[in-house]
């Protein structure tokens, strides 16, 4: 069995960033995202947010592409919602990510940092590089 430390901080947004993930919601759309991580193998240490995008905190094993990886989880998330929650508009996410990879040493920084998501929104005291997700259009889900 191989050795391996991959550590990455992964940030994706809702469907034309639509304010969907309410308090009602959120919990259960981070139970979704942390169980389909540990089902393919995973270690999951953060998931939080904001009402538009989702930070997520992860160790992926190198057996998984990373972009197969955030399709599955992403994926297995709208659909549960959507199938669970008919009421509810259809639920999506945004195709684009930002994905950054860290050592261990830096672990617990990142996982920080994601779990006091809305008192850094809510301070203007976010990291404009952990909130990118796409390079091409220079987008952010940083509010301004």
């Amino acid at each position: 069995m191989p050795y391996w430390q991959l550590f990455y901080h992964i940030a994706w947004s809702t469907k034309n960033r639509e304010p969907l993930l309410t308090p009602d919601l959120e919990p259960l759309v981070y139970e979704l995202i942390h169980s389909k991580a540990i089902g393919l193998g995973a270690t999951v240490f953060a998931v939080n947010g904001m009402a538009d995008h989702v930070h997520l905190i992860t160790s992926i094993p190198p057996k998984i592409a990373v972009a197969t990886f955030i399709g599955q989880v992403k994926g297995i998330t709208s659909t549960k919602v959507n199938k669970s929650l008919s009421d509810f508009p259809s639920f999506a996410w945004q195709e684009e990510y930002g994905i950054f990879s860290f050592d261990k040493k830096r672990l617990p920084n990142h996982i920080t940092y994601v779990d006091r998501q809305k008192a850094h929104h809510s301070q203007g005291t976010i990291i404009p590089l952990l909130e990118r997700i796409d390079e091409n259009k220079r987008t952010s889900i940083a509010r301004r």
